[in-house]
């Protein structure tokens, strides 16, 4: 049973994330197509595994330390997301080059960088990340900026990673493109299931290891389920565009949960 936020996923209505086959990685075209056709490309191992890793232990070893939420929240907004640890992590060969091979120029990273944390049996409204599309946080700058979903470590379904609403950023694209798709810059809803119905379409799940990228559109629709493990569950998302197109200002500061954003 998948649940995300406490809602009840309808298996019927749950599919499975698809591969990008290794013999179509090198294929620019056939990429930049696929992203168009279904709003997100899963590129298993695309990250050195003992590199993300290392930054798991990296943060559990500094956060570990921190006996309760003001101290952790010290440690995470203080040292974790402006350290250079975290931008090397995050600016990779591995990843900026993909970037700069996919978008065909010199990329451009956003400095607010999110991780997200979530215990095991977290699971009441807010815990697990929303339903929404990026763009409406982002509509300072290019509508082309694409999101790096990272799974920091191992990310069975189990732990709560991240799922995609199916074929949903065709939708977004017309009704933002009529003017019909107007909402705050907040997430849509936490009733999944709902939502499923609402655009007749599958949540698409996956079994995450570490060294898998996920990236995705600012129109497609995604959400996070609930972490029903007994490990905690780590990732971060991060934001890359082609260096030349418009940018957004209010994306060019160290993340920190209470920046408005």
């Amino acid at each position: 049973m998948l649940t995300s936020n406490g809602y009840v996923l309808d298996e019927r209505r749950v599919g499975e994330l698809s591969v990008v086959p290794e013999r179509e990685r090198g294929e620019l075209h056939g990429l930049r197509e696929r992203l168009r056709r279904d709003g997100y490309l899963y590129l298993t191992g695309l990250l050195d595994a003992e590199v993300v890793q290392g930054f798991r232990e990296y943060y559990f070893g500094l956060t570990g330390a921190a006996a309760d939420r003001p101290s952790y929240r010290k440690v995470l907004f203080d040292q974790i997301v402006p350290g250079p640890e975290y931008a090397a992590f995050c600016a990779q060969p591995a990843l900026k080059g993909w970037f700069e091979w996919f978008l065909g120029g010199e990329p451009f990273l956003h400095k607010r960088k999110i991780i997200r944390q979530t215990a095991p049996g977290e699971n009441g409204i807010g815990t697990a990340t929303q339903a929404h599309y990026d763009l409406v946080y982002l509509r300072g700058g290019s509508d082309q900026v694409l999101s790096a979903w990272i799974p920091l470590g191992d990310c069975p379904v189990s732990r709560g990673g991240l799922t995609y609403l199916e074929g949903s950023h065709h939708r977004v694209l017309a009704e933002e493109a009529a003017g019909t798709l107007k909402r705050p810059a907040a997430s849509m809803t936490a009733d999944l299931p709902g939502l499923a119905v609402q655009y007749n379409a599958n949540w698409l799940v996956t079994d995450y290891a570490a060294g898998d990228v996920v990236i995705h559109t600012a129109h497609t629709i995604h959400a996070a389920l609930d972490n029903v493990s007994t490990e905690m569950r780590l990732s971060t998302d991060i934001r890359y565009q082609f260096a030349d197109d418009a940018i957004d200002g209010r994306w060019q500061n160290h993340w920190h949960d209470q920046d408005g954003l």
